[in-house]
């Protein structure tokens, strides 16, 4: 998979889906990619899973020759996490982006603001107009996804996105980043009816989450721009290209250390073994339920194929 050099980092992103609202000012989206209007009404729903994240505000935007380009649709989340877009009569490539809201957090059960300077993203190879796509999930995974695609030659091409979602899932074992639930661990008893990438999907979210409160991030939110950033490259090594990923101002934290390398691959298995061991984890599930997701990610060596 071949990947572009020059990366850019979360916060332009962020800057320019901020600069995008400021020039467009456009709501529900109801018009075609081209701006004529249409009564033909294109439909994406889904859920935001950081564990469900209520009142967030959910943007569809175009994708244009690989690159982010007019908000097509909005929406909000509700307390489940769920949201619908009406993104017109617009055809190709979507980029989603989820902002605010807030979450419970799987490591310390806390109810947690998503901060400012964090998004969660995820793509959609190729929406077809007036269609309807129900099911449609922005998490972490779909995040580190659309950082690859767009650090990938060619940017957010529907061939990238695609084989950036593959990738991601075929990392974290998770046959569809896009389309299957998490299991929240914290249901009781949601391990049972989950299938095993229901499971390895909500576990490595809450892995996420324990390993930001392992070393002392107050908001775990700023783990998902770590981890965005750390995929970008196709690596997980703690680096964005070249350059060491710092965790000064991220998720709340005090000090400007870096993510460690390890932390997308053994860091993370050793995360999810205290969050499976601790009194937050509701699921019924025990390690050696994970035990071949846990080794994959105990042995990786951060490669994202």
């Amino acid at each position: 998979m071949k990947k572009n050099t020059s990366v850019w980092p979360m916060m332009v992103l962020i800057l320019a889906i901020g600069s995008s609202l400021l020039l467009l000012g456009c709501g529900g989206g109801s018009g075609s990619g081209d701006g004529t209007a249409s009564s033909v009404e294109g439909v994406i729903s889904g859920t935001a899973v950081k564990g469900p994240v209520s009142g967030a505000t959910v943007k569809a935007y175009a994708i244009n020759n690989g690159l982010m380009g007019a908000q097509i649709g909005t929406g909000t989340t509700d307390a489940q996490g769920d949201f619908t877009v009406s993104i017109g009569a617009y055809s190709g490539p979507v980029m989603l982006g989820m902002s605010g809201g807030t979450y419970t957090d799987e490591a310390t059960g806390a109810s947690v603001t998503m901060q400012s300077g964090d998004i969660m993203t995820g793509m959609i190879p190729e929406a077809i107009a007036g269609a309807v796509m129900s099911g449609v999930q922005i998490t972490p995974l779909t995040s580190m996804a659309q950082a690859m695609a767009q650090a990938m030659s060619g940017g957010m091409t529907a061939a990238n996105i695609a084989a950036a979602n593959t990738a991601m899932g075929n990392y974290f074992s998770v046959s569809d980043i896009l389309y299957t639930h998490p299991m929240n661990p914290l249901t009781s008893g949601s391990g049972s009816g989950a299938t095993q990438d229901m499971r390895n999907y909500g576990m490595v979210l809450a892995a996420m989450s324990q390993y930001a409160n392992t070393i002392g991030m107050p908001f775990s939110s700023g783990m998902v721009t770590a981890m965005m950033n750390d995929a970008s490259d196709g690596i997980m090594n703690g680096m964005m290209g070249n350059t060491q990923i710092m965790m000064g101002d991220m998720g709340g934290m005090m000090g400007n250390n870096p993510l460690s390398a390890n932390a997308g691959t053994s860091d993370l298995a050793s995360a999810m073994t205290a969050f499976m061991g601790s009194s937050m984890n509701k699921s019924g599930l025990t390690i050696a339920d994970m035990q071949s997701l846990h080794n994959r990610m105990s042995t990786s060596d951060g490669q994202i194929q």
